[in-house]
């Protein structure tokens, strides 16, 4: 490698236990001229000094797809019986782990420039790790949504405390995440329904005074066991929001490996920060019961973003004529050609000779009853609630950022005995000195 790629090199060989013991909020970037903090207070007059191309294009890979995953899971008890082996949304590999790695975290970047969405962008497993490499990939999943960085007032609700001083300052690079809760919900609850004969829940509405939640036929024929009651409540968010939260820590592990400064923060409040990105929200009708329900006549607790179309549709009205139109999709985008068990070219590249073929032809799909149970539901929660999901939104925003910076070394040479590590300490002659 040239001297320019000194940093990126100090990077890919620093130890991960190194990253995880010096891991620290670094709050004090370059360009902040005063922190006002009593007889502690600091003057600078340093200039910001936004991220390189190559220095966010590693965040980015940080995120990103990573290469492929294996089925290595049974799909027979061991009584020879056959339990589901297609749970999966996807199989290409991503940086951090999900349910049934559904990959349903989306983010979003801000800088300097500008507002970006970040696509998913396909890798080669074989294919070496360079920073040419990585830079032509970030440049492929940046979608340029707005010409200059997204503000904001300094107050509550859009910040908290002393965020509102240091974040989303200039010279700084966010990352915020938001989930796609619909297509995971949807393959969950048919998950839950391939439980053996007495073990699949009779699924309850918590907001509709416990009542079988459009299942009542399917517990009446024995299908679902009336004696385990399952409320959607406590389902929440069918832990799908996890992979945002994994793989903000494997970004701040990154900043950490890298020597930038940086934190996990309250981003601008999600109710603030969705309607500036240009998220479409659905706000159900009201109906005089919804009161009970919901515990209060307004309907704009029910309203929530289920969109930001043409780059994520959840998987509900207004995009799908129907929830039944909505799980059918989700079952084809498993099983129809081309689709995640249906690709006889990726089995064939992780399988050793003709096992791959093998596999697709014996792996049990979702039984009709499943996909029409679940079609039940789903059905039974957007005519009632309006809505669907009722009991978590379409889009989930954890309401955290990632916040990557340069780090001001004279404040913390000031203020503090050990603020940093080598890696901010030679950050600057590393990966900005040719």
């Amino acid at each position: 490698m040239s001297d320019a790629n000194d940093g990126f090199d100090a990077m890919a060989k620093y130890p991960l236990y190194d990253a995880i013991a010096h891991r620290r909020s670094r709050r004090i970037g370059l360009g902040l001229n005063t922190i006002a903090a009593g007889s502690n207070t600091y003057h600078s007059t340093t200039k910001p000094q936004p991220l390189s191309e190559l220095e966010e294009a590693v965040l980015i890979s940080t995120i990103g797809l990573t290469g492929n995953t294996l089925p290595d899971r049974p799909f027979e008890a061991p009584t020879g019986e056959k339990i589901l082996g297609t749970p999966n949304l996807n199989f290409p590999g991503r940086a951090a782990g999900s349910t049934d790695n559904a990959q349903a975290t989306h983010f979003f970047l801000i800088n300097d420039s500008g507002v970006y969405f970040l696509q998913r962008v396909a890798v080669d497993p074989s294919e070496a790790i360079t920073p040419e490499i990585l830079i032509r990939r970030a440049a492929a999943a940046k979608v340029k949504l707005f010409d200059k960085r997204a503000d904001f007032p300094r107050e509550f609700p859009y910040f908290l405390d002393s965020n509102r001083y240091l974040s989303n300052v200039p010279g700084s690079t966010i990352l915020f995440p938001v989930v796609d809760m619909t297509r995971q919900y949807i393959n969950a609850l048919m998950y839950l329904l391939t439980e053996p004969d007495g073990h699949r829940p009779a699924f309850v509405d918590d907001r509709n005074f416990y009542l079988y939640a459009g299942v009542w036929k399917w517990v009446r024929s024995g299908f679902l066991n009336k004696d385990l009651k399952l409320p959607l409540g406590y389902l929440g968010t069918m832990r799908t929001q996890i992979e945002a939260e994994l793989l903000l820590q494997n970004l701040i592990l990154m900043l950490q490996a890298m020597g930038l400064g940086g934190w996990i923060h309250a981003s601008v409040a999600p109710s603030k920060l969705l309607p500036a990105l240009g998220f479409a929200y659905v706000t159900p009708r009201y109906r005089w019961l919804d009161f009970f329900r919901w515990g209060t006549f307004l309907t704009s607790p029910r309203t929530h973003p289920v969109g930001l179309p043409p780059h994520i549709k959840g998987m509900c009205p207004p995009y799908y004529a129907s929830m039944a139109d909505a799980v059918q999709a989700v079952v084809q985008s498993k099983y129809q050609p081309g689709g995640t068990y249906s690709d006889a070219v990726y089995f064939s590249g992780i399988f050793k000779d003709d096992r791959g073929a093998a596999y697709q032809r014996e792996v049990p799909h979702y039984k009709d009853e499943v996909i029409a149970c679940a079609t039940d539901l789903c059905t039974y929660i957007l005519e009632r609630h309006g809505r669907f999901p009722a009991h978590c939104d379409a889009i989930y925003a954890p309401g955290v950022w990632l916040q990557a910076h340069h780090l001001d070394l004279d404040y913390y040479d000031t203020l503090f005995k050990r603020g940093y590590t080598e890696t901010q300490r030679d950050h600057q002659q590393r990966w900005h000195t040719h």
